[in-house]
């Protein structure tokens, strides 16, 4: 082999290295965003949308260069997407399971990971005018079982009639709490529940149907001219619910902050981050932001429990 055509082929094999290196370098989905940049997607089960709108407004402005948009869906889909590559953020009320994360994990993705963000109050809500605002935990799994089918099975003196249940979404993270959490794994067997689609339509619907029970994550319930984040909007009554054998107005609380933080209110689930993003972009980026003293002020200032940062209480005396 003469010089020159040593050289020329020396040249070449450092070239196809070269690519080869580029390449294997690069994403398989060619992505371009960085931490703070770019233009992505990522999905949220619907109920959060309320707080997951005002973080995507306020990392937008923050970060000009960057575009991030909310798929709002089911929790079932959210993860799908996630676990087929389609995005590499859901916003969810639960973590990975250990089968989701051995999937990704042969998939070759490192760095999978369930990071709480908040805390929701589930609420149960009720038509303005259906005097019986006190439940029992016991008797909404048994309205939920469908032992209960009536509202003079709980209440003997109420003439409301049937019990009408409403849920946001069959697949949504709202019917797998009420499930798991509340039903021990159990199936929903009320004769007469309804699933609509959004969140919002559960509030239009038990605004318009008096033996109604709306179940709804508690950051859809928060009154924005109300800065103390102690008012629920006023066409509709939220429940107080008690974890004793018989609910009463000393024992049964509503999902404010405070009964979210020292858990006398029973029905709380966590909102998670589950994030699939081993490129380290902007997913990561606005995970990072949620978890942030910014994104968590935010959450603070929609009436949820941020999962991070000191929490102060006072008593105070009412006169």
């Amino acid at each position: 082999m003469t010089k020159n055509v040593f050289n020329i082929f020396v040249g070449l094999m450092i070239l196809l290295f070269g690519l080869y290196s580029c390449k294997g370098d690069k994403p398989k989905s060619n992505r371009t965003d960085t931490y703070s940049s770019g233009t992505i997607e990522f999905a949220s089960d619907e109920s959060f949308s309320p707080i997951i709108d005002e973080e995507v407004e306020m990392f937008n402005l923050d970060h000009p260069k960057a575009e991030i948009t909310p798929i709002y869906t089911n929790e079932q889909d959210a993860v799908k997407m996630l676990m087929d590559e389609k995005i590499f953020l859901a916003i969810t009320s639960r973590q990975f399971t250990k089968n989701e994360y051995n999937i990704l994990k042969n998939k070759g993705y490192k760095s999978m990971k369930s990071a709480p963000i908040a805390y929701d109050g589930l609420a149960l809500i009720i038509h303005v005018d259906n005097p019986d605002t006190c439940i029992t935990v016991k008797d909404f799994a048994r309205i939920l079982s469908g032992e209960a089918k009536k509202w003079s099975d709980i209440y003997p003196n109420s003439k409301q009639g049937d019990i009408e249940v409403v849920f946001d979404n069959p697949k949504s993270s709202t019917v797998r709490y009420a499930q798991d959490s509340i039903l021990g794994g159990k199936p929903i067997n009320s004769p007469n529940i309804q699933a609509v689609n959004k969140s919002a339509e559960v509030i239009n619907y038990v605004e318009k149907t008096k033996n109604a029970i709306g179940i709804i994550g508690s950051n859809w319930l928060n009154d924005k001219r109300d800065t103390t984040n102690v008012t629920f909007k006023k066409n509709i009554r939220v429940m107080s619910v008690s974890q004793m054998e018989t609910a009463t107005p000393y024992n049964s609380w509503k999902p404010y902050q405070y009964y979210i933080y020292n858990d006398s209110y029973p029905l709380i689930r966590t909102i998670y981050c589950l994030l699939n993003d081993s490129y380290r972009g902007l997913p990561f980026g606005f995970s990072n932001y949620l978890a942030s003293p910014k994104g968590q002020m935010i959450i603070f200032h929609s009436s949820l429990l941020p999962a991070y940062g000191n929490m102060t209480t006072r008593n105070v005396i009412v006169k």
